[in-house]
């Protein structure tokens, strides 16, 4: 202790030197506390993928990064089921992926179809908006889907250019069929974009097959990867769009054939674009790894069979899940109703103090739900059967 309060004491009159004295608070050790993150993400990293945050770095051109890079095209392509050359990731989190699709397949008097279940809906109807472009709604309300056949009619009625589902709305908790809404796309040549944030690899989902036409996700959720990448994927559909742009993609950060280049996907000579975020490129292709691994569609089913377990432990605790029909659940992440006379507060912070993460609503859901998010490696029966005994009891610890 002496030893370490005289080295404290050095640095203390080192900085004094300097013309500003540094925050006090990085003099000291960063905390970082355990937790179990069952919250809607980000999500706990298994040990193959933290690890990969501690080796070399690599110049964002060097031919190993290079051939790294190619690795994570081909394990996208997998889980996201396609075969589109203009497969990536983009350097930013889930978020990024909406922008980037947004900016690239709409341009000014296109015409926009957003199907709202959830706050993401309203997102990219806020994002249209701002960029000028003409928006029409499909709203279901909270805890239901909207039904595909509104989808469909929607579609013919408005000819929209763009069509934007969430397959799992993290809001809510909701599963939005995708069946044949892609098929009414193509007969009325608009394109479809859909939204797996919360969904990719714990909900069935087959680009190629639904005719999606873009896609992304984020690396915090069932990738259990560190946030901060956005897989993507254009069909050629849309890339043929986004050649014959009438003006030209607003952003360069976000413009798809400036990306594609980067990532390898045109064949040509690849240009500079940006220095990619190196080691969450590593923790992605490593998250990829443990999918193939497992068989993607094993993972699917196993966080659909991990979800009645979930399904079972509310019941068995008296407590309900929001969305009523089972067939409309996210099977990663499950919205659970806040009892009568319950502060959803109180209880995520007495789990907080245990170590566990649950979340509260987000949007128009709040205080109305808590978002149990049972995310890759936290699909595991006994996790799940702890949190949901730590909810219980922390709900009638707070009641008293």
């Amino acid at each position: 202790m002496f030893f370490k309060s005289k080295f404290l004491l050095f640095l203390l009159l080192q900085c004094s030197m300097s013309s500003r004295a540094p925050p006090k608070a990085l003099l000291q050790d960063m905390v970082v506390p355990p937790r179990q993150l069952f919250g809607p993400g980000p999500s706990n990293m298994a040990d193959s993928i933290a690890e990969t945050q501690s080796k070399n770095l690599l110049g964002h051109l060097h031919p190993e990064f290079v051939q790294i890079m190619g690795d994570v095209r081909l394990g996208l392509q997998y889980i996201f089921k396609t075969e589109n050359k203009f497969t990536f990731a983009v350097s930013g989190t889930g978020h990024s992926g909406m922008e980037c699709a947004m900016v690239n397949l709409l341009e000014r008097g296109d015409r926009f179809l957003v199907v709202e279940i959830g706050l993401w809906g309203q997102r990219a109807a806020d994002l249209a908006n701002r960029m000028g472009i003409e928006v029409k709604k499909i709203s279901a309300p909270h805890g239901k889907a909207a039904p595909v056949e509104d989808i469909r009619k929607a579609i013919a009625e408005y000819k929209p250019n763009l069509v934007f589902v969430c397959q799992g709305d993290s809001s809510t908790g909701v599963a939005q069929p995708l069946e044949t809404i892609g098929d009414a796309c193509r007969e009325h040549n608009a394109l479809f974009l859909v939204d797996t944030v919360a969904s990719l690899g714990g909900t069935p989902f087959d680009a190629d097959a639904l005719k999606v036409d873009c896609v992304y996700s984020a690396t915090q959720k069932v990738l259990n990867a560190p946030p901060g990448l956005a897989p993507i994927s254009f069909s050629d559909r849309a890339i043929e769009k986004i050649r014959n742009r009438k003006q030209r993609v607003a952003s360069f950060y976000f413009d798809a054939l400036e990306l594609g280049n980067y990532w390898g996907c045109d064949g040509e000579l690849k240009r500079y674009h940006h220095t990619a975020p190196i080691s969450t490129v590593y923790a992605l292709r490593a998250a990829l790894s443990a999918i193939a691994k497992e068989g993607i569609d094993e993972s699917i089913q196993r966080h659909k069979d991990n979800a009645q377990v979930l399904y079972s432990s509310l019941k068995k605790h008296g407590l309900e899940p929001f969305v009523e029909d089972e067939k409309l659940r996210l099977p990663c992440l499950t919205t659970v109703k806040v009892p009568e006379g319950v502060d959803w507060k109180d209880v995520a912070g007495k789990m907080m103090t245990n170590g566990v993460e649950i979340a509260g609503g987000l949007g128009a859901t709040v205080g109305k739900i808590w978002r149990i998010g049972t995310f890759g490696i936290n699909s595991n029966k006994a996790k799940i059967e702890n949190v949901v005994e730590l909810l219980s009891k922390s709900i009638e610890e707070t009641r008293k």
